[in-house]
This record gives C-alpha cells, sequence and structure tokens, in this order.
C-alpha cells in the first residue's frame, strides 16, 4: 500500500456515511420545517444550523489530515519539531471542538421552545446528563491525559501508554465518545430547541464514523491493536 492510499484509507466509508447522514438530516428537516424557525443576532436559525453541521465536519477532516500526514509523513514534526507541532495542531483541535459546543448553544437560543417535550422531563435528563460529563472530563484529565485524547500518539513515535481502565473508562474503553459529547445535548434540552437536539444527535453519531474510519486504523498501525 503506498503512503497515500494509507492516508486516504477507509475513508470513502467516511464520505459515504457523511452523505448519509446529511441526507437523513435533510429528509428530517423537510418533514418539520418548523423546527428552523427563529433568529439570533440577525442570523437565521437555519444558517445557524448548517453551521453547527458543518464544524462537526471541518473538524473531524482537520484530524483525519493531521493525523495521517503526521503518522505517514511526519509532515509537521519534520517542519517544526514534534512538540511545537503537536501544540500548533491542539490550538486548532481546540479552537474546533470548543466551536462545536458554541454553535449548538447560538442554535439551541434561536430556535428555543420548538421542542415540544415538558420542560421538567428536558431538564431532569440535562441533570441526569450532567454528572457523566463532568465524570468523563476528570477522568480524562486524571488518567486519560488531555495530550492522549488530542492524539500525542501520532506526533511521538516514543509514546507508548497502556489502554486506560480507571474512572469512567472502567465502565467503557472509548468513554469520550460514549460519555464526552453527551454535553452537546445540553443546549438543546434547556433552550428546549429540538433543531439543537439534531445536531447533538449527528454529532454524536459522527464522531462514532472517525473513531471507525480513521482513530481505530491509526491504533492499530501505533500499537499493533485497538479497542
Amino acid at each position: 500500500m503506498t503512503t497515500t492510499q494509507k492516508i486516504f484509507e477507509h475513508q470513502i466509508w467516511h464520505l459515504l456515511s457523511l452523505i448519509f447522514l446529511i441526507l437523513a438530516i435533510k429528509l428530517y428537516v423537510s418533514s418539520s420545517p418548523e423546527i428552523l424557525d427563529g433568529l439570533f443576532w440577525g442570523i437565521s436559525t437555519n444558517s445557524w444550523f448548517w453551521l453547527a453541521i458543518a464544524t462537526p465536519i471541518i473538524h473531524q477532516i482537520y484530524v483525519w489530515l493531521v493525523w495521517r500526514f503526521e503518522l505517514y509523513l511526519r509532515v509537521f514534526s519534520n517542519k517544526f519539531g514534534t512538540k511545537q507541532a503537536f501544540n500548533i495542531y491542539a490550538v486548532g483541535f481546540s479552537f474546533l471542538f470548543i466551536s462545536r459546543l458554541i454553535t449548538i448553544i447560538f442554535l439551541a437560543i434561536s430556535s428555543k421552545n420548538t421542542l415540544h417535550l415538558n420542560p421538567i422531563i428536558a431538564y431532569v435528563f440535562a441533570a441526569l446528563i450532567t454528572p457523566l460529563v463532568i465524570y468523563l472530563f476528570y477522568s480524562v484529565k486524571k488518567y486519560f491525559t488531555i495530550e492522549r485524547a488530542y492524539g500525542i500518539d501520532h506526533f511521538d513515535k516514543n509514546y507508548n501508554e497502556p489502554y486506560v481502565k480507571n474512572g469512567i473508562f472502567r465502565y467503557a474503553d472509548n468513554g469520550m465518545y460514549v460519555f464526552g459529547l453527551m454535553i452537546l445535548y445540553l443546549p438543546g434540552l434547556l433552550f428546549l430547541s429540538e433543531a439543537a437536539l439534531l445536531v447533538a444527535l449527528f454529532n454524536h453519531i459522527y464522531i462514532w464514523v472517525h473513531y471507525y474510519f480513521t482513530e481505530r486504523p491509526d491504533m492499530v498501525v501505533i500499537y499493533g491493536d485497538a479497542p
């Protein structure tokens, strides 16, 4: 397999999965156009909605390209050195990750009160989700480390740590994707926004596309296996 083939390995499945998800979203929205009613900062809910959809797509394409070019060609480490290359990448990662939540918050505000659900039930769900999210981020910081969550193993050739089985990772090998993205449901629940919940669900499904077609194959290359 050539280097180019390795960089693009499994990405056709990534693309097809993304197309399927977008089509499903468009079908749902076309059947319930009222969920995109509203305005925030002079910008329509429809615009906030598609911006919130575009953000995780940009984020995951960014991670795929940086990870694969670094893993197979050392493009960024050769230019900047391992530490600086990782730090530069981490800034972009952080910006895009935070943007996922911010765009959903703005979308939720723009389309508030479009969810036909008793507010008490929505707030109970939010209350149940919050401790799991807090425990996840605590477990990442204490046991998994932020650097590993960002993908330091793609940059540092000497990085070789065992799989974490402490904290929330005792209950789920991939706790970040199972529990971490639950934070994205909170704006939709708190503002009663169906559109924001739909985007949160898209994020939650799409992160598994990233896992199976980018992260897991890379873990096999780096560690020889993957959970």
